[in-house]
């Protein structure tokens, strides 16, 4: 059982650095393309386009690299898989480092075909970052977490957690065989 799921996230990491091996160098054309067809007056960059191009391109190809390099299987010349590498659908900081290509590869397309203003979509990584911060870090510390569950949370969470016992207590009380009262030593 275990090897099939290390074969399963064996493959999906391999199909997973093939497209971003692609999406390094993908975007950049696609987008040169989009600026040759749709705005050929855009030619050549402007050297705050292609500032704003350099400066995103730099953290993308190092996290591009980096999950490349955590990502990669090893296999030995055989071809048995030796190690599977680190999963690359796992939550938390790996995907927010997939968050920031795809959004930095979506800048660099869109700012080819629709301008320089499209750059803008980029502020949405720090302005995501700060709402996890405060969400996370920030407001449970000053207080600013949820204080007490709204009537409809208590409600559905004492309905999810006690209807077992609810029915149990019911049948102990009319005296049913079936529940014995059991006394801790």
């Amino acid at each position: 059982m275990a090897k099939g799921a290390a074969k399963r996230i064996a493959s999906q990491n391999e199909n997973t650095v093939k497209t971003l091996k692609l999406g390094m160098i993908l975007p950049t054309v696609i987008s040169l393309v989009l600026r040759l067809l749709l705005r050929r007056g855009s030619l050549p960059p402007s050297k705050g386009a292609l500032f704003l191009y350099t400066v995103t391109f730099f953290p993308a190809f190092f996290l591009s690299n980096y999950l490349i390099r955590i990502g990669t299987t090893r296999r030995d010349p055989n071809g048995t898989l030796i190690s599977y590498g680190e999963d690359l659908n796992q939550p938390g900081v790996t995907e927010w480092c997939f968050d920031i290509l795809y959004v930095t590869w979506a800048c660099q397309i869109g700012s080819g075909a629709f301008g320089e203003w499209f750059w803008w979509l980029y502020l949405v990584i720090p302005l995501y970052a700060v709402f996890k911060l405060w969400t996370s870090v920030l407001s449970p510390m000053l207080g600013f977490g949820k204080s007490a569950p709204s009537p409809e949370e208590s409600t559905t969470d004492k309905e999810a957690t006690s209807k077992r016992q609810e029915k149990l207590r019911k049948r102990s009380e009319r005296g049913d065989p079936r529940i014995k009262m059991q006394t801790r030593k």
